[in-house]
């Protein structure tokens, strides 16, 4: 199982974004969480196989309708294992 952060710049807080980061995460079989940043910005952190992961990326950059996605960073990480996807607040 690889893990992947990443950050979504752009206009993703108050649209919706990470909740619609956790139903693709669902419909790809993805765990972790999403939350919003201080500086506007919605950070992802996603637990998953290869092709799970592309895809849930791909997600990401497109983002819920009324987002704009300007620019996601990914990184992979370590960090211990994750038992569904949450949406963590400050």
């Amino acid at each position: 199982m690889l893990t992947r952060k990443y950050i979504i710049h752009g206009r993703v807080q108050g649209v919706g974004y990470r909740y619609f980061a956790q139903r693709c995460a669902r419909d790809r079989g993805v765990v972790g969480y999403a939350k919003n940043l201080w500086d506007g910005d919605v950070e992802v952190a996603a637990q998953g196989d290869q092709v799970a992961l592309d895809l849930f990326a791909s997600d990401l950059r497109q983002g819920p309708s009324v987002s704009r996605v300007e620019r996601v960073v990914e990184d992979d990480v370590d960090m211990p294992p994750f038992a569904g996807f949450g949406i963590e607040f400050y």
